[in-house]
């Protein structure tokens, strides 16, 4: 990778540089090669929302072929056990306290 040396900036443009940066979290340096690669390449970072949708996409792909339950089953199945341990339990189990 090439080092580049920029001088005689404008002290308005370095601060304001470093405020975009502490924006963005990240260090002055990373936000000059984010500027750079913006301006240059059009390489702007993608929303969020699209790296989440890319994420989601990515494990479907990945568990795709297993068997898993539903919400409504897991439910079910959560119902089922607690009306069978409530009637191992006896009657005064179910009720409160």
């Amino acid at each position: 990778m090439a080092t580049l040396t920029v001088r005689n900036l404008e002290d308005d443009v370095v601060r304001r540089l470093r405020i975009r940066a502490a924006e963005h979290g990240r260090s002055a340096e990373a936000e000059h090669r984010a500027l750079l690669r913006e301006a240059l390449v059009g390489d702007e970072p993608e929303p969020a929302h699209l790296r989440a949708a890319e994420r989601l996409a990515e494990f479907r792909r990945r568990t795709a072929g297993r068997e898993s339950s539903t919400a409504s089953e897991l439910l079910e199945q959560s119902r089922a056990a607690r009306l069978e341990t409530l009637m191992k339990m006896g009657p005064e189990a179910g009720e409160a306290s």
